[in-house]
């Protein structure tokens, strides 16, 4: 049993912190909290010395797969390399404080079985498998001069990329969902609009009819799961919502109508600026084609104005980075770029117990309470006066937690 005692505890949720608190882990699992001394004589004491104590961070939006800002790339660099990338960054986001990510397109069952077994460091790992696109959809990133894909699933390559699926009718739909579940994925995501990183499609563009959209997201309720869309554009946030999907991913264009309306219907975004501003400032340097930079340009000035419009109709936000290539090391900076429009205590909560909703995992993730994983960070300073503590990719912190495991400790 591991105590940590003296903390000053933000539990995800409330505003005011706790002092003098005391935790108590036994192996997994948080087994005890409380503002008065525990007695386990037993047990390894650690003196968080008054210290913030939290839980440890949540990123939804990553993709581990994806080595390099041009996703044409990735697909060449082959599997070793991939695989490099991905154990380079998923140990740079655990020092950073993120105990958990949800890998929203490519992720696999090797690699969430490599973490779990202990053969790499990171976090806990949640995974979509590929993501499915419709034909010159936001997935296909096919020039136009490229040759008709013909395989379906086939280890050759065929309509499937690192990160993608390419499917089109209900029947290709249900069958590319039933095969990431097949393959442990914990849901299912489509891409309901154009994109950045495609060669294809404009950004304004919907995709999937309802028919399809709507046989995805049913499958996935079957499973007890959901259904994540990507989407930029107002129209293509607000039939996805309309259709059944729960969590869209970006959002970036949204107006104050659709906010509303996805409000309304009790639907996540999950924004993503990091990669917006990284794109932006060094795209075309890091490896992004001119049409890909091209794209995200004409729709940067929207990025933080959208998340206001989120932020006013009460939309219900989780925390996600999306970094390509290189760019991975930025991921704290996502801290930063919300500040623009969210309160320290917002963003707190949507990078624990809101993106914990998120994954479905409310009992077990994003709070400091009785029962939950013991995944735990202890920050140098408040993090609710200062969110800037939690930008310095780990710098800030004296402990970090992963599942009752004690990955880093500057305390004692």
């Amino acid at each position: 049993m591991i105590i940590l005692e003296n903390a000053r505890v933000f539990d995800g949720h409330s505003a005011e912190c706790a002092e003098g608190v005391s935790i108590a882990i036994e192996g997994q699992i948080i087994r005890e909290v409380s503002e008065k001394p525990l007695s386990f004589p037993e047990a390894q004491r650690i003196n968080v010395g008054g210290r913030t104590l939290m839980p440890g961070l949540i990123d939804l939006h990553t993709h581990a797969y994806a080595s390099d800002m041009n996703v044409k790339r990735v697909d060449g660099a082959g599997d070793p390399y991939r695989t490099a990338h991905a154990v380079r960054m998923l140990g740079h986001a655990l020092d950073s404080g993120f105990t958990t990510l949800r890998d929203i397109g490519g992720g696999d069952w090797s690699l969430s079985e490599a973490l779990k077994d202990g053969l790499l460091r990171g976090p806990r790992f949640f995974y979509a498998g590929k993501i499915l696109s419709m034909t010159g959809g936001h997935g296909d990133f096919r020039g136009p001069g490229e040759a008709h894909h013909t395989h379906g699933y086939c280890s050759c390559g065929g309509d499937a990329n690192t990160l993608c699926v390419v499917v089109d009718g209900v029947d290709a739909c249900l069958r590319a969902v039933r095969e990431q579940y097949r393959r442990g994925a914990h849901c299912i995501k489509i891409m309901g609009s154009g994109g950045v990183a495609s060669p294809t499609d404009p950004i304004w563009i919907n995709q999937f009819r309802e028919d399809e959209i709507r046989a995805v997201v049913n499958e996935c309720m079957e499973r007890r799961s959901y259904a994540a869309a990507h989407c930029h554009p107002p129209s293509a946030i607000r039939r996805c919502v309309d259709f059944g999907v729960r969590c869209i991913e970006h959002g970036t264009l949204i107006d104050d109508e659709t906010a509303a309306f996805v409000a309304e219907r009790g639907a996540y975004i999950v924004p993503t600026m990091a990669i917006i501003f990284a794109i932006r400032e060094s795209g075309a340097a890091l490896g992004m084609p001119k049409d890909s930079v091209d794209k995200l340009n004409e729709m940067f000035d929207e990025a933080l104005a959208g998340m206001d419009r989120m932020r006013s109709a009460g939309v219900k936000i989780g925390f996600g980075t999306d970094l390509l290539g290189e760019a991975y090391i930025q991921q704290t900076r996502e801290f930063l770029l919300r500040s623009e429009v969210f309160s320290p205590l917002e963003i707190l909560r949507q990078a624990t117990s809101m993106s914990a909703e998120i994954l479905m995992k409310s009992d077990q993730l994003g709070s400091v309470k009785v029962g939950a994983f013991a995944d735990l960070i202890v920050v140098d300073g408040d993090p609710l006066s200062d969110i800037g503590l939690l930008a310095q990719s780990g710098e800030r912190l004296s402990l970090i937690m992963r599942d009752g495991e004690i990955v880093k400790n500057l305390l004692n």
